[in-house]
């Protein structure tokens, strides 16, 4: 069961930002997410009545702001950004 990421435009604009090894390393775990059977047992849910829920991945400093969809087995990754000011939109 391996689910397809898919990357906003903002996403993609984030990661070209960042500096290439964090950028890599957001990839891999990226790609390590997605292998996962339940990828949610691995992200932190952001509070909030919003539908869909949006998920929190840790990559070091940096979060990546994401919405699991398991009927259709997409992971949508919304934004990247550092810990200090990502949370201020979610």
């Amino acid at each position: 069961m391996i689910y397809s990421v898919r990357i906003t435009e903002r996403a993609k604009k984030d990661l070209t930002q960042l500096p290439k090894s964090t950028a890599k390393d957001i990839y891999e775990e990226l790609k390590a997410l997605a292998g996962e059977k339940t990828p949610k047992k691995y992200v932190k849910k952001l509070k909030g009545n919003r539908k869909p829920s949006f998920y929190s991945l840790r990559i070091g400093n940096y979060r990546v702001i994401l919405n699991i969809v398991d009927n259709i087995m997409i992971i949508h990754v919304i934004e990247v950004g550092h810990r200090k000011n990502i949370y201020r939109k979610y």
